[in-house]
């Protein structure tokens, strides 16, 4: 994936923009509902994109970054809330990605996760 340079953007400065943008009005308890309910409407909007090509519409690429976007938004208020870092929340999943497969995708390792693996 090729970004121009200046259109790059780190993980935790995109936190902390999208932060400027919570509801300042809400406590740390209400902002994690918040955001919880947002990333449900969030899926359910790019379901709907989705479900709206049966009908013969056309699939909208804009449309549905903009709710990825939106989506990428609700998590990191999520993050926010609890107090944590939207980076090191990425690389815990990376490195539990490696773990479970440390030569890429594997079926039989999908299927048969160790215990606790989750």
């Amino acid at each position: 994936f090729e970004v121009e340079k200046e259109k790059q953007m780190k993980v935790n400065e995109y936190q902390e923009l999208a932060a400027r943008t919570i509801n300042k009005g809400l406590t740390f308890e209400e902002q994690k509902f918040h955001a919880l309910h947002g990333m449900v409407g969030e899926i359910g909007e790019i379901h709907s994109i989705y479900q709206k090509m049966y009908q013969g519409h056309a699939f909208e690429v804009d449309h549905v970054k903009k709710e990825l976007g939106d989506l990428i938004w609700f998590i990191a208020e999520y993050c926010t809330a609890k107090g944590w870092n939207l980076d090191d929340i990425m690389h815990m999943n990376i490195d539990k990605l490696k773990e479970r497969y440390p030569d890429g995708f594997d079926v039989e390792r999908a299927n048969h996760r160790k215990a606790g693996d989750i």
